[in-house]
């Protein structure tokens, strides 16, 4: 299960393939591993500002570790959640400031391929959760 996966693994998924075209399938590929979102928590208060598509996201702190889920009603966007997901489900909440999205971002290449919004969506996302895991 790719979700399973750490950063530097996905980083190297994404160097096999040629093309963008078959990047952006396997972000979308990414994406059909979330696990699901109880429609309950697709609220007003999980509702994340900054992006484009309808995004979704609730986060729980216990032991000093940080687990959230999240859910989008656009297929790359899931995928950009996915690769969140990798880089900081499970981790304790120390530990979350210090994860190097932007370097993950820029070497996979979505700094090159993604548009503004998508961009600007994905960056919302992560500072979400960097306040639910300060604040949860």
């Amino acid at each position: 299960m790719a979700l399973q996966s750490s950063i530097e693994e996905v980083t190297e998924n994404f160097s096999l393939f040629d093309d963008w075209e078959e990047r952006y399938r396997y972000l979308i590929d990414l994406g059909r591993e979330l696990p699901a979102m109880d429609e309950s928590l697709k609220t007003d208060k999980n509702f994340v500002q900054g992006c484009t598509s309808r995004v979704w996201m609730q986060a729980d702190v216990k032991d000093d570790v940080f687990h959230f889920v999240a859910d989008s009603d656009a297929h790359i966007v899931r995928g950009l959640i996915a690769l969140l997901m990798i880089a900081y489900q499970d981790k304790n909440v120390g530990e979350i400031a210090g994860v190097d999205i932007e370097g993950m971002f820029k070497e996979i290449g979505l700094d090159q391929h993604l548009s503004p919004n998508r961009r600007s969506g994905f960056f919302a996302m992560v500072e979400r959760i960097k306040k639910l895991a300060v604040n949860s």
